[in-house]
């Protein structure tokens, strides 16, 4: 537990006789102010607040503990007032999270790039398949692709995930191109685990349609799915940024191009807005224009 923090909103909540106010004045979510007052308690051992929906109050230890709060907060200030230099270059150690199909294709040429221009940086790149719990494996920044965010946590777009749905030539000479959108019902769709795995909906000029699928192979990860689609084994609905090289040179087969899969955002998400280190700052500042150069917008068909 970082307790400085945690004195920090025990000492807020309590001026302000509200969670909710002081998740909004440190800029953190409530959960996480809800997070470090049970921490604090558990630290000192002693019920700090009687809290219900109509009232507040302080329990002797808790008047205790506020005095104590403040005096070292405002400690802490006074140092920090007399030791603290400006920061000519970002440090430290930064620990990010991604899928592991757009870590490897987009986001380890983006770090690289970044810890080129700031190399008292660190980082630490985890690439997995499941959706990591920051507080408890200790990252700093998740690179989520998603249009669920989590509302506990803190999350800055830096980029829009666009999709197409597509074929491999072999796949469609054998089982036919679907000519409308209710014909992909009939083929062997290759889903994924969480993100349309039954229903597949899209955009077409300003009206929405969806459409059920299935298929013989689901998969957690884009790569695999992609490789299926190259394999000839059936249709997917795959990231842009992934399978356009194969769409370019005729690998893979764009279809029903009038139809735009849901967009999804790129988000950078992580716990608490406080205390940001400049390398943060600085990272989410140069993903966003990263993003914005380098990923795929616009799909160039192959003329076949």
């Amino acid at each position: 537990m970082d307790r400085i923090t945690a004195m920090k909103v025990f000492v807020e909540v309590v001026t302000h006789k509200s969670q909710t106010a002081a998740a909004d004045r440190l800029d953190m979510s409530r959960a996480m102010v809800t997070r470090y007052l049970a921490e604090l308690e558990t630290w000192l051992g002693a019920r700090l607040m009687h809290r219900s929906t109509r009232r507040f109050s302080l329990t002797p230890a808790g008047e205790a503990c506020l005095q104590h709060c403040q005096q070292v907060l405002q400690q802490i200030e006074s140092l920090e007032a007399d030791t603290r230099k400006d920061e000519t270059e970002p440090s430290g150690l930064i620990r990010i999270t991604t899928a592991m199909s757009f870590g490897q294709k987009h986001l380890a040429a983006a770090v690289a790039a970044y810890l080129q221009r700031y190399p008292s940086v660190k980082i630490d790149l985890l690439l997995v398949d499941r959706r990591v719990n920051l507080v408890e494996e200790r990252i700093d920044l998740a690179i989520r692709i998603t249009n669920d965010l989590d509302p506990s946590l803190i999350a800055r777009k830096l980029g829009v995930c666009e999709s197409v749905i597509c074929a491999s030539p072999a796949y469609l000479q054998r089982a036919g191109t679907p000519a409308q959108l209710q014909d992909l019902s009939g083929h062997n769709c290759l889903t994924h685990s969480f993100v349309g795995k039954s229903e597949w909906r899209f955009k077409r000029s300003d009206d929405m349609h969806s459409v059920q699928v299935s298929g013989n192979l689901s998969a957690n990860e884009a790569a695999v799915l992609m490789e299926a689609s190259l394999q000839g084994l059936g249709i997917a609905m795959q990231p842009l940024y992934l399978v356009a090289p194969y769409l370019k040179n005729g690998t893979l087969v764009q279809l029903l191009p009038d139809y735009r899969p849901y967009e999804m955002g790129i988000y950078g998400v992580y716990t608490s807005r406080q205390f940001m280190p400049a390398s943060m700052r600085t990272l989410l500042d140069f993903l966003a224009s990263y993003f914005d150069e380098h990923l795929e917008k616009t799909v160039v068909p192959h003329i076949r």
